[in-house]
């Protein structure tokens, strides 16, 4: 099968600040649908419109998404120009859905300005263990209300500015002991316990049309007693496709984190996340394995493990994804750029944020 189709599956990382001349053909020859940036890529104002245009260039078949994780706090990949907001937990602590639309929709304006039009944002995650390792002041905060509140601020600040927002790591990854980056999270809680504190955020989120979801690398026990939620058909095909009836774009989180390659090789894992419902696959470092994953995915095709009905589904999500935040594609220019980035505005609204914590924090005293 022609990787005009497969390759619009997968989400890819490289290493560099500018495209490589192999860079540049693999993305004519495989076609990927996005890329996903990182610190390692990101330089400056000038440099990331360079790159993003150039980017864009190799793939005039279909407009590459572009995306980022730009949480905020520990969680930001943009370089000191940028207008870099304070972790959610901050944002929560303001008891704002107005600031948190408003942060939202800055980020989305800066990001926009230079060409990237995806956030892996927001955090759905309730921080309810406080020996989590990995979610902590990344959530909005310890309770469901107040992350589904924000959460929906933020999808609504960057969708509205065209932006594609990304609600993460479904179904929840906020009662875990372990890092899914370095082993496989499992979560023994009962499916009572989910439905009253992890499942809420995502729900409402998908009630009101966030459109993309990514998976958490993580086993809850209630749900699927062995797979990971991301290869689970039981968490993605039954309760997110079926019972939860979401039809938006379902991103992987990066296949190639311990929680997945100390258990699975990176073939397999591909081809289960696209079998258990998901859509787009993210291999975020090594393009070996990106290579091995498209091939393992068109064999798949061709031996019928994977129906080329659930391939039209996935590639049909991707597309109307594209043809709502991407079409007309509009090149970004350096000008425009800096008028936006770190504007006064911009950073007005970062004191503004700073000042209502510290008065929030004061009359919790």
């Amino acid at each position: 099968m022609a990787y005009d189709q497969i390759g619009q599956l997968f989400m890819i990382g490289f290493d560099g600040t500018a495209v490589s001349a192999e860079l540049a053909s693999f993305i004519r020859e495989y076609k990927p649908g996005g890329v996903i940036l990182f610190s390692r890529n990101l330089e400056s104002i000038e440099q990331i419109v360079a790159l993003t245009s150039e980017l864009q260039r190799c793939s005039p078949h279909s407009p590459l998404l572009i995306s980022i994780d730009q949480e905020g706090g520990r969680v930001s990949r943009l370089p000191k120009d940028f207008t870099i907001f304070p972790p959610c937990e901050v944002l929560g602590r303001c008891r704002s859905s107005e600031l948190a639309y408003a942060a939202a929709a800055t980020t989305a304006k800066e990001l926009k300005a230079v060409g990237i039009n995806m956030n892996m944002s927001p955090v759905l995650d309730v921080n309810s263990n406080p020996a989590n390792p990995v979610i902590g002041d990344r959530a909005f905060g310890m309770t469901p209300d107040i992350v589904s509140e924000l959460g929906l601020a933020t999808v609504g600040g960057l969708e509205d500015n065209r932006v594609v927002a990304c609600g993460k790591h479904f179904p929840g990854h906020g009662d875990t002991n372990s890092d899914s980056h370095k082993e496989l999270p499992i979560v023994q809680a009962t499916r009572e316990r989910l439905e009253h504190i992890e499942f809420p955020p995502f729900r409402r989120a998908i009630v009101n049309g966030v459109a993309t979801l990514m998976t958490a690398h993580v086993v809850y026990q209630a749900l699927d007693e062995h797979r990971p939620a991301t290869l689970s058909p039981t968490i993605i095909g039954r309760f997110l496709r079926e019972e939860l009836r979401y039809d938006g774009v379902v991103l992987t989180d990066d296949l190639e984190m311990h929680a997945i390659i100390d258990h699975y090789g990176i073939g397999d894992a591909t081809i289960q996340a696209i079998q258990a419902g998901c859509d787009m696959p993210l291999i975020c470092k090594d393009r070996n394995r990106v290579v091995a994953g498209l091939n393992a995915v068109d064999k798949a095709v061709a031996d019928e493990d994977i129906s080329t009905g659930r391939l039209a589904q996935s590639l049909a999500r991707i597309r109307r994804l594209k043809e709502r935040f991407l079409l007309p594609y509009r090149p970004v220019t350096i000008s425009d750029a800096k008028l936006v980035v770190g504007c006064r505005s911009h950073k007005a609204l970062l004191r503004t944020i700073d000042q209502t914590r510290q008065r929030f924090a004061k009359a919790d005293i």
